[in-house]
């Protein structure tokens, strides 16, 4: 079988580096090409990977031009994502986004646009869909084991995204302060902030969770640093037909949830009309509630099947089969979530409760 060809397109992300790991050790694909501007930034996966000089560009087109490839790894800024994935559309190539899906609704209608007519897809990878903890729980709730759903809590972020590089490489706090100011997470106009960061998940798996109902209605607050032109804590509370569910976002989680879980709890809680579950981030257990048996009681996650144990395997999987991907990848849906960040920012900027943007 001809492995497939991936593309890694700018390192803005620290995750770049977790996803070429993905595709190195996946049997069927092989890193063909990477691109950023800055060497510097791509020299970590130049050793990591053993990437000859001919696999390494600094120039988008001439990237391009050494293909053709399968699929493209997008990691760029968030502002950016629109940018790119309009370059990349006209080459034939699936794009996977790695989170968040875009800076803006009008952005993603961008992308979205961009990729109709291609006979390619677009995907958006959100890290948290491989948690063993949120896929059970889904399981559970599809089950009806806590009758019709209707709040779901989130609580996630981390204590910085400077905090770590790929592959949850530890960066010191001296360093993370040098950092701050050149770096893109804490601009507005690159698509920093903790909002922008972290909602896209809550927003994403909640949507999906809630088998891709809308709310109707989001009231948003974040707090307001000196010197920080971004946010790092953000909640959004949104109304829906039946009911309120709340999505709360942190930079400067005392700790950092895959390593110690913080104190409040990073992922999920979910209320239905029969019971309850709370789906902590990397959890090997769910704690249920449940009419028949109210008191608490831990179930043990289901393994991730083959083929869906993380991003790259799961999209790869469905390109050879000739199948859409769905879920909280689908970028329909993703759609959806993106309505909710956006209005949350602007909940947030006129300090009132506002509409779900169309």
């Amino acid at each position: 079988m001809t492995k497939h060809r991936i593309v890694g397109i700018s390192f803005d992300h620290m995750h770049m580096g977790d996803l070429l790991r993905q595709v190195d050790e996946h049997p069927d694909a092989e890193i063909a090409a990477i691109f950023d501007p800055d060497p510097s930034r791509m020299a970590g996966a130049i050793e990591a990977f053993g990437l000859s000089a001919d696999r390494v560009f600094t120039e988008f087109d001439a990237c391009m031009a050494a293909g053709p490839y399968d699929l493209a790894l997008l990691c760029a800024a968030t502002a950016d994502h629109a940018d790119y994935t309009e370059r990349l559309a006209p080459h034939g190539v699936n794009v996977f986004v790695e989170k968040p899906f875009a800076a803006s609704v009008k952005d993603a209608r961008r992308m979205i646009a961009a990729m109709e007519g291609t006979g390619r897809q677009m995907v958006i990878n959100w890290p948290l869909r491989w948690v063993e903890s949120h896929v059970t729980a889904k399981r559970l709730i599809d089950e009806g084991v806590i009758g019709n759903l209707i709040e779901v809590h989130f609580y996630d972020g981390n204590r910085g995204p400077l905090y770590h590089l790929a592959d949850k490489v530890e960066v010191s706090p001296e360093e993370v302060e040098r950092q701050k100011p050149s770096s893109w997470w804490y601009k507005k106009s690159s698509g920093g902030g903790a909002l922008l960061d972290y909602l896209g998940y809550g927003a994403t798996l909640g949507t999906w969770y809630m088998n891709g109902e809308a709310p109707i209605e989001v009231t948003c607050t974040t707090d307001e640093t000196a010197g920080i032109e971004v946010d790092q804590h953000a909640i959004a509370v949104c109304r829906y037909a039946r009911g309120l569910s709340k999505m709360e976002t942190r930079w400067g989680t005392f700790t950092d949830p895959w390593s110690i879980q913080p104190q409040p709890t990073c992922g999920f809680t979910f209320v239905g009309t029969d019971g309850t579950i709370a789906s902590p981030d990397y959890a090997s257990h769910l704690t249920v509630q449940t009419r028949a048996r109210p008191e608490r009681q831990e179930v043990v996650v289901d393994p991730l099947p083959e083929g869906a144990r993380n991003g790259i395997e799961f999209v790869l999987g469905c390109l050879t089969r000739g199948e859409a991907v769905g879920g909280p990848l689908d970028a329909e849906l993703c759609l959806i979530a993106q309505r909710i960040v956006d209005t949350a920012v602007q909940s947030a900027a006129q300090k009132r409760t506002l509409a779900l943007v169309p």
